[in-house]
């Protein structure tokens, strides 16, 4: 007498566990979304299918997760389109397949086959998908599930690469000052991680698009709203301190324009703005070249300067003082000039 019908199921295998994750993905056709007993059925399977990919790359509490597997499972992902399925599909998934679907996101861009991380080799050959990701901060819904995939796909320099220079990349412009806090704080960390992650791509790109990124930038530091004005303020100090990104700092430092705009950000009603500010503004007064507009401008606003800037203080911050302390000297001695005029 056979009892085999006792014995556990096979193991699924990496190929057949993205085979259904496929199937079931395609299952989500128009005809099955618009049908309410069908797509929960539908979405049942796909929320089955995740979990099991999950069990899969992180181990389910009884088996370890096998490096091999999870190798295969990343291949198998691009080899079916199952990376482009499941950003398409992403809106339509219910609150667990995504969280799921983030848990395994960053593990499978992770997987290297020899030198290359395969799913990033898939990205650069549909770079679009990275536009669609993008463009999801402007659906609440899957808003911040997409800006974490983003940032997951951001930490590959060729990745960052592609964002910044996309016509997407402008988005970002928007997306930070979207009235949904959550979605416009999620779309700022994103926004930071591009100008921040990688110094290389992040020079190159300011330098060849200097221009058209401040006057952007500018209304980012010049917004009513108090969340945006400070955020890129500091940013635009992390991002303008960076080495690689000297010969950017030089040329901002020699805008008249530029300076105005932070001179205003000193007079801020917000103590923390006005402190970023300052750390901004010192580098244009301690510049040795100062272009002659700036010197003028120095000297005729210095009495205006020089009374923010003895009421300016952090609390017990003594480099904050040395420095606040040049910066006035260095204001003085240009109300002292003569024959300042352009």
């Amino acid at each position: 007498m056979s009892f085999s019908f006792f014995k556990p199921s096979r193991p699924k295998t990496p190929q057949e566990v993205v085979k259904a994750i496929r199937d079931s993905l395609l299952a989500l056709d128009t005809k099955t979304v618009v049908e309410v007993k069908a797509l929960e059925k539908a979405l049942e399977e796909v929320e089955k299918n995740f979990s099991s990919l999950r069990g899969m790359l992180s181990g389910d509490g009884e088996a370890e997760p096998n490096a091999d597997q999870a190798v295969q499972l990343a291949i198998e992902f691009c080899k079916e389109d199952v990376i482009s399925l499941v950003i398409h599909k992403l809106h339509i998934l219910g609150w667990e397949t995504r969280k799921d679907l983030l848990h395994c996101w960053s593990i499978l861009l992770k997987q290297k086959v020899g030198e290359a991380y395969c799913c990033v080799q898939y990205f650069e050959e549909h770079f679009e998908l990275l536009d669609c990701l993008v463009v999801c901060y402007d659906n609440k819904e899957i808003a911040l599930h997409c800006g974490s995939m983003l940032r997951e796909c951001i930490k590959f320099p060729s990745l960052a690469k592609y964002i910044l220079e996309s016509a997407c990349f402008e988005l970002f412009f928007k997306f930070v000052e979207l009235p949904n806090f959550d979605v416009a704080s999620d779309s700022f960390s994103t926004f930071k991680d591009l100008l921040t992650k990688h110094d290389t791509v992040v020079s190159e790109f300011l330098t060849s698009h200097y221009p058209e990124f401040f006057d952007i930038y500018e209304r980012l530091l010049t917004s009513s709203n108090y969340v945006t004005r400070r955020q890129s303020l500091k940013l635009l100090s992390d991002f303008l301190l960076e080495p690689p990104n000297s010969h950017i700092m030089k040329k901002f430092i020699l805008e008249v324009r530029y300076m105005k705009v932070i001179m205003t950000l000193l007079k801020d009603s917000s103590k923390n703005i006005q402190i970023s500010a300052f750390h901004i503004f010192k580098i244009f007064v301690a510049n040795p070249n100062k272009p002659q507009e700036v010197k003028i401008i120095l000297a005729r606003n210095h009495e205006k300067l020089l009374e923010l800037l003895h009421n300016l203080s952090p609390g017990k911050d003594d480099q904050f003082e040395e420095e606040k302390e040049l910066i006035i000297e260095e204001i003085q001695k240009m109300s002292r000039l003569k024959n300042l005029e352009l």
